[in-house]
This record gives structure tokens, sequence and C-alpha cells, in this order.
């Protein structure tokens, strides 16, 4: 595959991160115009930060770095200008070395969370290196992307339970926010009524495996993982926050404008890569879990037909918004101070864009399921319907994927919490939104998955 990798850095806390880093990077990596000026022989070389573990941002990383879109638009462009296009590949765990390098100069194209993206705004104008949110990846209008989870058999079955307990997360973060808002509305003080670290994802995981945290804050696609093989129990559902949450491409502003051309064909890329995955979402699993090691079938929960996550280009109104919401709770944190959202949006590139695709919205998400040795799912009206095939199936079944009731968070059949209410099957991702449905439901009662699956197949 083109360019090279870069191991992700170690986390500290975001505003120092940011700081030290940035004159530990001014001598690496190369931008657009590191090579020279423009002209016959020579070579342009384009520097992509993206995240490959954070699976919403595929289309701008993981996925279209497979594919090999951006160079063959790239290549077509320099066939007419004579110019050798080479891009670099810098790959990380978290959105704060990506803005670091990018206000050093030293990337030119980035994807990171909503959260990280308000940080890189706030960093390019502070340190007069300006950036632009030019498209998005992947989004969930109710913020499902991001979860709080415990380690199985933990006595923690609330966020009030977690009362002066040690919570991880990622500060700064989508998930850092997803955790601030739910405490908040918990009646919990998120800064003083927990003890929080402040984590890359795959150190809060090891120490919520260890035990030496009590829950673990993360984003896509962390905590999915974690269930899938049973090292974690969902505490928390994004979801019901009803808050969109999205990951996005951000640009420095001079490549943008030095550049155009160049941040089209990405775009464009961007685009065939989307067209790709929404296509073939199965092939577009497996493509992402061979190149990062996750499972395919964690991939596809948040990424396939009915997956948590939509894939669309678009810089959606109410996506905007929800970002300008954002920014009050990362000027309490102390992260940034004032940001202008809409001088940080550029819509003109994604105008630009050729091939343009009109997306739909995220519709409701179906029951989902994926037999061994199938390059498609097949999607239920219900989840009654869905165990009901699980059953039939056996041994054949390599995943099956239910809606939250209330929600419609995408989650693991056999991870789910389910109900029964007269002949009903209803399936939530935690324990808590079982507990608040039966509460308003006489009758309605929880029972484990191979019930479930019995009462399905009666």
């Amino acid at each position: 595959m083109p360019g090279t990798r870069r191991t992700p850095l170690r986390s500290l806390p975001l505003p120092l991160s940011l700081g030290l880093l940035l004159p530990l990077l001014t001598g690496c990596g190369g931008a657009a115009d590191a090579d020279g000026p423009d002209g016959a022989g020579r070579t342009v070389t384009v520097t992509v930060g993206y995240q490959s573990k954070t699976i919403n941002t595929v289309t701008a990383g993981t996925l279209l770095r497979s594919l090999g879109y951006f160079e063959e638009e790239l290549a077509a462009r320099g066939r007419k200008d004579g110019v050798r296009y080479k891009v670099v590949w810098q790959d990380y765990a978290t959105g704060a070395p990506i803005t670091a390098q990018m206000t050093a100069g030293k990337i030119d194209i980035g994807s990171m969370g909503d959260f990280p993206l308000l940080i890189n705004a706030a960093r390019g104008k502070q340190l007069r290196q300006p950036t632009r949110l030019v498209s998005v990846t992947g989004y969930n209008l109710r913020g499902g992307l991001n979860t709080v989870v415990t380690a199985p058999g933990s006595p923690v079955r609330s966020l009030a339970d977690l009362r002066g307990r040690k919570v991880s997360t990622s500060v700064g973060s989508a998930a850092d926010g997803t955790l601030v808002r739910a405490l908040q509305r918990a009646g919990v003080d998120p800064e003083k009524g927990i003890r929080k670290l402040n984590q890359q994802p795959s150190v809060g995981a090891s120490a919520l495996t260890a035990g030496s945290v009590d829950a673990l804050s993360q984003f896509v696609a962390w905590p999915g993982l974690l269930a899938f093989e049973g090292r974690a129990t969902a505490l928390y559902d994004g979801a019901e926050l009803n808050l969109p949450t999205f990951h996005g491409v951000t640009v420095r502003e001079k490549f943008a404008r030095d550049r155009a051309g160049v941040l089209d064909d990405f775009l464009t890329a961007q685009r065939r890569a989307t067209d790709h995955l929404r296509a073939r979402p199965v092939a577009a699993a497996e493509s992402v879990a061979k190149e990062t090691g996750l499972p395919a079938e964690v991939v596809h929960l948040y990424n396939g037909a009915q997956g948590i996550a939509t894939f669309d280009p678009e810089l959606r109104p109410e996506l905007i918004d929800a970002l300008k919401k954002d920014v009050p709770l990362l000027k309490d944190a102390g992260l940034v101070g004032d940001v202008d959202v809409d001088g940080f949006v550029d819509r003109a590139p994604q105008e630009r864009a050729a091939q343009r695709t009109a997306y739909p919205k995220a519709g409701a998400a179906k029951p989902e399921l994926w037999l061994k040795g199938r390059s498609d799912t097949r999607a239920f009206d219900s989840p009654k319907a869905l165990l009901e095939a699980v059953g039939d199936a056996g041994r054949d079944v390599r995943a099956a994927y239910v809606p939250d009731a209330v929600t419609g968070t995408s989650w693991f059949a056999d991870k789910a919490v389910w109900v029964v209410e007269g002949a009903d099957l209803r399936a939530f991702v935690t324990p808590a939104g079982a507990r608040a449905y039966i509460a308003g439901h006489a009758g309605a009662r929880v029972v484990d998955y191979p019930t479930a699956l019995g009462l399905a197949a009666s």
C-alpha cells in the first residue's frame, strides 16, 4: 500500500500534549510544498492523518487508503499537469496528534471526531495555521457512536453508581463529551463526582480488563470490540442523549487555497469510498478488519447497512448545529475559548466534488443477520423474526445484530438485554434501558438470550 505508517503517540492531557508535540513534530513528515514548486518532473507530497481503529473515519482513512482511490485521482491530475503526486498516510490513535501535526504544517488533511475538530479549529487559529472542516465521514443523529461500558459482573448498575469511582476516557474526545453530558443528566458532577483518568482508548480498555478502572467511556469501535470479546457490558448508550455525533475531515486553510484541485481529488475519492462502503458493506468490513486487526463483526456493527454509523460526506445542518452545542462543553473544560463554527465550516470544496451523490438521511435500523461464508446480510422487520432465523441457522450464524427498542442503536443480539412483553420480544443495549422500559410496561420482564431464542421459536 502507498505511504508509510506512523506509530501512534502516547496520550497526554490534551492541552499539554499539543504544546509538547509541536516542537517535536516540526522536523518530521512532509507537507504538499516540501518538494519545491510545481513543474515537469517535480514531486508534490500530500500528507494525510487518519485513525485506523476509529472506524467511523474509514472513508477518509483506512478504507480509502486500501482502495487507492485518492492515488488514482492524483495520478489522473499528474498526467495533465506533469507533476508526480505522492500520498503519505500517517496513522494515529486519537485526533490530538493529528491536530499537532497540522498546526505544525506537517499534515495537510486529517480526520477526527466532532470534539477534536473543534480543538483543531481553536488550535489552528491560535497558532496561525487555520484549518477548515470540509467533509463528514460517518455520523449518528442520536449520539450512538459513544458508549460507557463496565466490566462483566460489575456492581455498577447506573451512572449514579460511578460516584467516587475511576472512569477512563480520552479527554477532549467525543466520548469524553458523552460522559460529561450523561453524568450531568444523572446528577453527578463530571469533574468532582468521579475520578477521571485521561487515557488513550487501548490503555483504557486494558485498565478496564485489569480492574484498575470501574468504567470506560470511549468512541467507536472500542465499546463494541470489548462487548464482542466478552470483556465489557454496556452501561450507557450515548444515543440516550439524543444529540448528533460525527467524524469529519479537516484541512489546512493554506493547503486548501494553494492545492484546491488536490483537495477536490481527495473529496471525490472519499465519495467513491463512501459509495463502495454503502454498496458492499460486508466487503468493506472485511477489508477494514484486515487492515486494523479488528474483528469484521465489530466493524460491521458500526459500518454495516444497519450499523450505528451512517456514512455521508455532506455537512448536514443538524451536525453543524450539534457542533455549536459542543463548544460550551469544551470551554467549561478549559480546552478551547470561543470557536467560530460557521467560519470553520467550508462547504465550497464539497460542492465542487465530482460525481456528487445525494445520500438518503439515516433511517431506523433493522435487525440483521450475517451468516458464515456469505458476502451479504439479511435484514428483518422485527427482533422476533431475527431470533427465529438465528435459531434456524444454528452454527452457521456469524453475527446477529439488533437495534435498541428505544434509541435504535444496533448491538450484538447475544450481548443485548432482552425483554419479553406478551408475544413481543424487544432488545436493549443496556440493563438500565431495559429497566426503564419495564418500569412503564406492566407484565414486561427481562429474559436471557437463550430464553429469548426459545420464545421466538415457540
